[in-house]
């Protein structure tokens, strides 16, 4: 490195970034039994293209490119992207008891199977495209949620799914905050 080379380092210290969820307990992680038709569900919510997996990929990324300019605003997407890989294990913990596999591969009912690809991933080129792509992407994972719960017949895992829900509405409540915040 030249001696006279400046160093260029980052302004936004992410040291105590905690998940931001809600303050509420989630339900056991067990299941009444096997079922290789609910653990294809919720390979779906792991690893499909609305997935814990997106959302994980999306926040990250998001973050690391709105950390210089905003840094408020990448560390609540940080702590949202945690949340997100909390959701991420307990899906796939839920996925292996009902005998399913973790490969991330999302299997639909038609029998069609799809490998994870980061072409799931919205990066939007300006903060307010960001924030309204995660709102948006929020949206759709509680769609998909209920739309699941309705097929799932174990309360068990019908729980966790509910909890969950919750974690994304208020993700949705904070981005819309945060949206109406840089448009003011």
């Amino acid at each position: 490195m030249e001696e006279n080379a400046h160093v260029l380092k980052s302004n936004c210290q992410i040291n105590g970034v905690r998940p931001i969820m809600m303050d509420l307990p989630y339900p056991p992680l067990e299941v009444k039994g096997r079922n290789q038709a609910y653990a294809n569900l919720l390979s779906i919510d792991y690893c499909g293209s609305v997935s814990e997996l997106s959302a994980v990929t999306q926040y990250i990324n998001n973050e690391g490119r709105l950390c210089g300019k905003n840094c408020s605003c990448a560390k609540a997407l940080l702590g949202m992207g945690m949340a997100e890989m909390m959701h991420l294990q307990k899906l796939g913990e839920l996925i292996v008891l009902l005998g399913g596999r973790l490969d991330y591969v999302a299997r639909y009912r038609n029998g069609q199977k799809r490998v994870w690809t980061p072409k799931y991933v919205a990066l939007p080129d300006t903060m307010e495209r960001v924030l309204a792509a995660d709102i948006e992407a929020e949206q759709a994972a509680i769609k998909q949620y209920n739309m699941h719960i309705g097929m799932i017949g174990d309360e068990c895992v019908k729980a966790v799914l509910e909890r969950i829900i919750k974690d994304e509405e208020y993700h949705i409540m904070i981005l819309q905050v945060l949206l109406e915040e840089m448009r003011s």
